[in-house]
């Protein structure tokens, strides 16, 4: 059995089958961890719900995989990168996330795939009615045209991981008019939902110093312990700009009702603006496994194996309006809300493809990542979303796109 209906007739029989979709990567790992804490309240009485654990992926390592599978008693995986491990059924491959989700029986699919390669997989999850946790941003962002339409039809839940999402759910939830489960409408009395990001590394750099950073520095996120990619994001700000299109699509809101400030304490994750004058903020420690927790267990609220915010400690916050010539993602990603059909996908690929090139390859500068990004929604008009294959053709436009602009080499520089 699928959807909501069955997942209420499972958890009131106190079990919660889960698939993980990345389950070696930063996200994964912490949700294991998270899925470890639970069900040691379970067994202590102090939790209702049991989790157990009944498909895995991967990408490539395999090591970890087998590890964790041997840990939870899992028997059916998945590898992308192909490979072995004994005593499981493994599937490989690039289709393998997408089939472990076909052909396993489960209540939520965590999905945690960096980048297009988790939409498939994800896409399947909702088509089949199961809740998903959702921690690859990239998907809705892709296809939410295909995704929420999908989640509507079969009663899939999609229950965000990202802090920020994961936030703004958190001070929607008990509005008046308010729905208990994105996807959903935001009310009308939420004047605007603000998204915060901590500014990245760069917040206090030149923009000429930032330009030519290096991976290395890069990479040192002030506050968050992220993947790499995620984290290059967080530096350019394109990670806010996926999250301003995830929360169009997750919460029901268009361009002009979802705001982004600067936070760099990393504190207030989100803030609903009401069209009484007031403010409702979801405040927490910088640590992943909170809204993980959340995902997972909404509507209890259980112990947290997560930081917990010391309010004591709290003396002042600081907030700061990003300046959109200093960071345009924030404003290509307004267009790609106001364009729609398969701008999201050419935006979403383009920075993979970029990331890629600077963080892989370095075969293009710290600052050419946006500019490039750029070119691609320029030159590249979105059409229609229709199916996946729409979706899939967009995304290879832009990475050849990309392609062409990176053989231009580290000499290129817009000055």
């Amino acid at each position: 059995m699928t959807g909501q209906g069955a997942t209420s007739e499972r958890e009131m029989r106190g079990v919660r089958r889960l698939i993980v979709l990345g389950s070696t990567g930063s996200i994964g790992t912490q949700a294991l961890e998270v899925v470890r804490h639970l069900n040691g309240l379970h067994g202590a009485g102090a939790s209702p719900v049991r989790y157990e654990v009944v498909g895995l992926c991967a990408g490539r390592n395999a090591g970890l995989l087998a590890e964790q599978a041997r840990e939870f008693g899992v028997r059916e995986c998945g590898l992308a990168g192909g490979g072995v491990i004994d005593g499981v059924r493994c599937r490989v491959g690039p289709g393998a996330a997408e089939a472990l989700v076909r052909e396993v029986e489960a209540d939520v699919v965590l999905a945690a795939i960096v980048g297009v390669a988790g939409l498939p997989a994800t896409l399947a999850a909702v088509e089949l009615g199961r809740d998903v946790a959702l921690a690859n941003k990239e998907t809705l962002v892709a296809a939410g045209a295909l995704v929420v339409p999908a989640a509507l039809r079969s009663g899939a839940r999609l229950l965000p991981v990202d802090s920020e999402h994961s936030a703004a759910w958190q001070c929607l939830a008990g509005l008046p008019g308010s729905e208990e489960w994105p996807p959903m409408e935001a009310p009308s009395c939420v004047r605007r939902l603000v998204l915060t990001a901590s500014g990245g590394p760069f917040r206090t750099w030149s923009a000429a110093r930032a330009y030519d950073a290096t991976p290395e520095e890069a990479l040192a996120h002030p506050t968050w312990s992220m993947g790499s990619k995620v984290t290059i994001d967080s530096a350019t700000l394109v990670n806010k700009g996926l999250e301003v299109v995830e929360a169009h699509w997750l919460f029901g809101l268009g361009a002009d009702r979802i705001g982004v400030l600067i936070h760099p304490g990393s504190i207030v994750h989100a803030i609903a603006e009401l069209s009484d004058g007031s403010a409702i903020a979801q405040l927490g420690a910088p640590d992943m496994r909170v809204p993980i927790q959340h995902a997972l267990s909404a509507p209890l609220r259980l112990p947290g194996c997560g930081r917990a915010l010391d309010i004591d400690s709290l003396r002042t916050f600081e907030f700061e309006t990003p300046c959109e010539d200093r960071f345009p993602a924030i404003g290509l990603a307004r267009r790609v809300v106001e364009a729609g059909g398969t701008s999201g996908a050419v935006f979403n690929a383009a920075n993979e493809a970029a990331v890629d090139a600077f963080l892989r390859a370095r075969s293009i500068r710290f600052g050419r990542i946006v500019e490039i990004v750029g070119e691609a929604m320029e030159a590249i008009a979105p059409r229609p979303v229709r199916s996946l294959a729409d979706v899939m053709e967009a995304d290879g436009e832009a990475r050849a796109f990309v392609a062409s602009r990176v053989g231009e080499g580290l000499a290129h520089r817009v000055r």
